[in-house]
């Protein structure tokens, strides 16, 4: 998992889970928790009163799925946070006893 920008968090995120396995946690993870804003074949945006976040998947040569994270807030905001959580859980689409760490 990588971090980098200013101005908003990304993380980026390597998987073996297909683009669609990804964006369909992405539904059921933020759904319940933000407001959906974009849904297309490649990206998920959803936004809230703790900002906005984009996921994008794509396929990646192989049999990976290239996954950003990224957020118009701060490190280590709330969003921040919830957007390490939901690439703890693509973690888990591919090894489901996969026990995340981490106090976020």
């Amino acid at each position: 998992m990588g971090k980098s920008g200013s101005g908003g968090v990304k993380y980026f995120h390597r998987t073996s889970a297909s683009p669609g396995q990804v964006l369909d946690a992405a539904k059921a993870f933020f759904g319940g928790r933000l407001t959906p804003a974009e849904e297309s074949p490649r990206r998920r945006v959803y936004h809230g009163a703790l900002g906005r976040i984009t996921i994008s998947a794509r396929a990646e040569g192989g049999h990976y799925t290239y996954v950003e994270v990224a957020t118009d807030q701060v490190g280590e905001s709330e969003l921040d946070k919830l957007a390490k959580r939901f690439l703890g859980e693509v973690h888990r689409v591919v090894e489901p006893t996969h026990v995340m760490r981490g106090a976020y």
